[in-house]
């Protein structure tokens, strides 16, 4: 009896049979590629792998800009069993260094301008081009490839995907992401988000990411839906282009970009199915001027590099702004506290998820891999959450951020939260800093509104009125801007680097 397939590119092979006249994707300038020939020039490059070398389970790192030529190279990567290892192009040597040395990739595709580098560092692992306008060497080289290729037969376990965490503690770990993690998560939401042929997704997002690679390419294709395709997100284009689109996804950082546009209104979101959000918290505040600017409540959702999406509020029923909704059909959540025991309905303690859609180890990590994991396969997140009455999971924040002072927890979001609803401050991140007496001390970086000025008395009055006495900040930093990474996170690294002498 042969073994079921699940191969990710085996499951979009129906749509692309179906869809074949059908428009994927149209750039921005209005370029438009068919499924037809996305498939065929996917095809052509997994030949073109194939004959040069290329084994099923190798990995292939691909260090680029957003293409379609990009779109199609993960695809053939899928259909050709390779494991698309993808990485940030604003990683500099040093980073590249590492990941090429871990990962030990047969291939390294890589933007022009960095091949000289990545030549210096790859050794003797073969190397080609792609650049942002989709030419390059491995264009070229692979234009006599044939233009059909079967996919090959993956197992549930067999890899898909190599990427790597951001390494903003200690050294980066390899996640390895299977066929199977991707075909059920990418299956439960489409049936959650209900997606359809019909719809068009504005893809803003970057594809070296779980969000715009893995969920929003993931659930277009499955469904047969199209996209309109940006290379970079950019809020004036954003506008132009959302009455065309049903859906739109984002990080947060995108939606409040769009408040501050004196354009955006009700009439552009006439054709609007949709706002899905994640990759980094959504202050309730963004929520409710989202929905009183357009009338649409944005759908948060949850989910992490190593588990795909894990919770999501619902499409159809209650959006709870602060929360990221119960999990998925087929994903279990649990918290527990530091000895393991479940904690009761919203109780804060520590996050932990199982399901088909959770990876299955860190590459070459084994001691981490079965540290991150309990006895009865629930995976560790590092998130800090509760879970509500409704099943509603809420994230306070991560372990790693957590405040110990004076022996006490303080759990950053709690401290924020009431920040942010200060009427002259546009954002916070509360930190912890070492302290002589404490241990560490409760430290909050302020963005005032622009224009506004808040003072640090004002603050810690804000504060003191709504918190316990340890969790009042004991210094306040203004700021113009919280510093983050690509997806939108803000990276409280880089704050405590900044802040770690206030007390010394």
């Amino acid at each position: 009896m042969p073994t079921p397939d699940f191969s990710l590119y085996s499951h979009y092979q129906k749509q692309f049979a179906r869809q074949a006249d059908k428009e994927l994707l149209c750039g921005e300038n209005g370029e438009s590629l068919s499924y037809s020939y996305i498939d065929r020039e996917s095809a052509r490059l997994a030949n073109y792998l194939s004959d040069i070398g290329i084994l099923p389970g190798a990995r292939v790192t691909v260090q680029v800009r957003k293409s379609p030529e990009a779109l199609c190279l993960y695809l053939a990567c899928l259909r050709g069993g390779f494991v698309f290892l993808p990485l940030n192009p604003a990683f500099q040597k040093d980073e590249l260094e590492y990941f090429l040395r871990d990962a030990g990739p047969a291939l390294v595709v890589c933007d022009p301008d960095r091949e000289a580098v990545v030549h210096e560092l790859a050794g003797t692992t073969q190397v080609v081009t792609l650049d942002a306008n989709g030419q390059g060497s491995l264009v070229t080289q692979s234009r006599g490839a044939a233009d059909d290729f079967p996919a090959v037969h993956c197992d549930r376990d067999d890899l898909a995907a190599l990427l790597y965490s951001s390494g903003t503690t200690g050294v980066p770990k390899g996640i390895m992401l299977t066929h199977g993690n991707l075909v059920s998560n990418t299956e439960a939401l489409v049936k959650a988000w209900e997606f359809t042929e019909h719809d068009r997704l504005l893809h803003a997002l970057p594809i070296f990411h779980v969000h715009g690679l893995f969920v929003g390419i993931g659930c277009v294709i499955l469904s047969g839906a199209s996209m309109r395709w940006l290379p970079a997100y950019d809020a004036a284009k954003v506008v132009g282009f959302l009455p065309e689109c049903t859906v739109m996804m984002g990080v947060p950082t995108y939606y409040t970009r769009l408040l501050a546009s004196d354009v955006f209104s009700r009439k552009q979101c006439a054709n609007m199915r949709v706002f899905i959000s994640g990759s980094a918290p959504l202050l309730e505040e963004t929520f409710a001027s989202f929905e009183a600017r357009t009338g649409h409540r944005i759908l948060e959702r949850y989910g992490m590099t190593e588990t795909n999406m894990n919770t999501s509020n619902p499409l159809n029923g209650a959006r709870k702004p602060g929360t990221v909704g119960p999990p998925l059909p087929g994903v279990e959540a649990r918290i527990t506290n530091d000895d393991g025991d479940i904690l009761p309905v919203n109780e804060i303690g520590k996050l932990q998820v199982r399901g088909p859609n959770v990876f299955i180890g860190y590459w070459n990590m084994p001691d981490k891999t079965a540290e991150d994991f309990t006895e009865d396969g629930f995976f560790n997140t590092g998130d800090q959450g509760r879970i509500d009455e409704d099943g509603y999971v809420s994230i306070v924040g991560r372990s790693k951020d957590m405040v110990i002072t004076g022996g006490l927890n303080v759990y950053p979001k709690e401290v924020e939260n009431v920040i942010d609803e200060m009427s002259d401050v546009r954002e916070s991140a509360v930190i912890g800093v070492p302290h002589p007496d404490f241990g560490e001390a409760v430290v909050a970086v302020v963005v005032p509104r622009q224009g506004k000025t808040v003072g640090e008395e004002a603050v810690v009055r804000a504060t003191k009125d709504r918190l316990a006495n340890y969790k009042i900040p004991k210094r306040v930093v203004f700021v113009d801007e919280l510093p983050r990474n690509s997806m939108g996170k803000v990276q409280k690294n880089t704050l405590r680097e900044t802040c770690q002498n206030l007390f010394t």
